[in-house]
């Protein structure tokens, strides 16, 4: 595609508004992952934000964002499930998880996996407002819990 003169300069302005704005605010150098995400938004998540943004509403957005999804949830019979896992999951893997999830809640399921290096191993799954985590790191924790309480009776 190519870009005409006054085009090439309308983008550099919004780029360097962007920078300037984190610059501002004390968040350089900004994050521009969350402007590749911004390019999937519609036009009408796009004027939301930007109603919020005129009404000073900006930190209620994650509580619309947990109103959004319970609505979701409440009409559409499929369940997200938050899957996190140390390594990224391989089909076998994901498709035993779906099948277990499914079966646990009665419904169809659609999964989205985060990696998270820290949890060391296992598995945290997450919907519904319920949380189980399997991980090593929450094993670790409650094992060490346990011996702290049984040896000397404190955190020693």
């Amino acid at each position: 595609m190519k870009i005409r003169a006054a085009e090439k300069q309308k983008i550099e302005e919004y780029a360097r508004s962007l920078l300037d704005a984190a610059r501002g605010e004390g968040r350089a150098p900004l994050d521009v992952q969350q402007l590749r995400h911004a390019v999937k938004f519609s036009p009408e998540v796009l004027e939301v934000l930007a109603r919020m943004k005129d009404e000073r509403d900006l930190p209620l957005l994650e509580q619309v964002y947990g109103d959004l999804k319970t609505l979701l949830d409440s009409e559409d019979e499929t369940v997200t499930v938050d899957v996190t896992t140390a390594v990224r999951m391989n089909a076998k893997l994901r498709q035993e998880v779906r099948e277990k999830c499914e079966k646990d809640f009665g419904a169809p399921v659609f999964l989205v996996e985060h990696v998270e290096p820290k949890i060391m191993g296992g598995i945290i799954l997450e919907a519904k407002g319920r949380r189980r985590d399997a991980s090593i790191r929450a094993q670790l924790v409650n094992i060490r819990k346990t011996l702290s309480s049984s040896f000397m009776g404190g955190d020693e």
